[in-house]
C-alpha cells in the first residue's frame, strides 16, 4: 500500500522516545490556545499529514509534543485502511493548508468511519480489552458495562484521583463491587493494533480484565 511505505519512510525521520507517559499538570497548563481535532493521518512527500473531520484541509504534523506519532502511524500503516488520529494542538497558518503542531495524541487507529462515532462528543472516557471481551464506556450519566455474554449494566460510579494521572472509578451495584482502574501509560490494544495513551483495569468482584483506555470528547485531560 502506499501510504503504507511513505509512512514508514516518514518514520525514519528523528523523533522522541517511542512510550511517553503522560503528565496531569503539564498538559492542563499547555491546553491554552490549543484545539482538540480527531481526523485522518496520511503522507506525502515525506510528511505526515493530519485532516480534521469533515474538512478538506490537510495540514502538514509537527510533533511538537514528542508524541512519536510518525513511529506509531506507521507501525499501523498497512492495506487495512486508513489511519484515524484523536489529537490536541495548534494550527499554525503558512503555505498551502499550514501546519498543525502536535502536542497531544490520544490515539491512532486503523478505521474509516471514526469520524462518524455518535456518541464519541458525549463519552468521557472508553476502556475495552479481551480474552474474555469487555467494554466500558464513561459518560456524565454514569458508566455501561459490557461483557461478552451478559447484557450491559449501566450503574452510578464515583471518582477516585489517585496521583499521577491514574484514577480509579468504582461502585456498588447489582450486588458487584465493581472497579475501573486507569493509569497514563502507553497501551497496544492486542487485537486492533489501536494504540492508546491509558492503560485500564476492570475489577469486577476481585476477578480483574486487563486492556487499554481513552478519553471521550467531553473530558479534556
Amino acid at each position: 500500500m502506499r501510504v503504507a511505505r511513505s509512512l514508514v519512510l516518514v518514520a525514519l525521520l528523528p523523533l522522541f522516545a517511542a512510550c511517553q507517559l503522560l503528565d496531569g499538570s503539564r498538559e492542563s497548563a499547555s491546553h491554552v490556545g490549543q484545539t482538540r481535532l480527531q481526523g485522518q493521518l496520511s503522507a506525502a512527500d515525506g510528511k505526515l499529514l493530519f485532516q480534521p473531520c469533515g474538512e478538506q484541509r490537510r495540514y502538514v504534523v509537527n510533533d511538537t509534543g514528542g508524541t512519536s506519532v510518525l513511529q506509531q502511524a506507521a507501525s499501523l500503516a498497512d492495506a487495512q485502511g486508513k489511519l484515524f488520529a484523536d489529537v490536541r494542538g495548534r494550527i499554525v497558518p503558512g503555505s498551502g493548508d499550514g501546519q498543525f503542531d502536535l502536542e497531544t495524541l490520544y490515539r491512532v487507529e486503523r478505521s474509516g468511519n471514526a469520524c462518524d462515532d455518535p456518541n464519541f462528543k458525549r463519552l468521557i472516557l472508553r476502556a475495552a480489552g479481551h480474552s474474555p471481551e469487555w467494554n466500558v464506556n464513561v459518560s456524565g450519566k454514569g458508566m455501561v458495562i459490557g461483557r461478552a455474554g451478559q447484557p450491559p449494566l449501566a450503574v452510578p460510579y464515583v471518582e477516585e484521583q489517585l496521583g499521577d494521572g491514574r484514577f480509579n472509578l468504582s461502585t456498588e451495584a447489582n450486588n458487584q463491587h465493581i472497579e475501573l482502574w486507569v493509569a497514563p501509560q502507553r497501551c497496544v490494544d492486542a487485537s486492533t493494533g489501536s494504540i492508546q495513551p491509558m492503560s485500564a483495569e476492570l475489577r469486577i468482584d476481585g476477578q480483574v480484565q486487563r486492556g487499554c483506555g481513552y478519553f471521550g470528547g467531553s473530558r479534556n485531560d
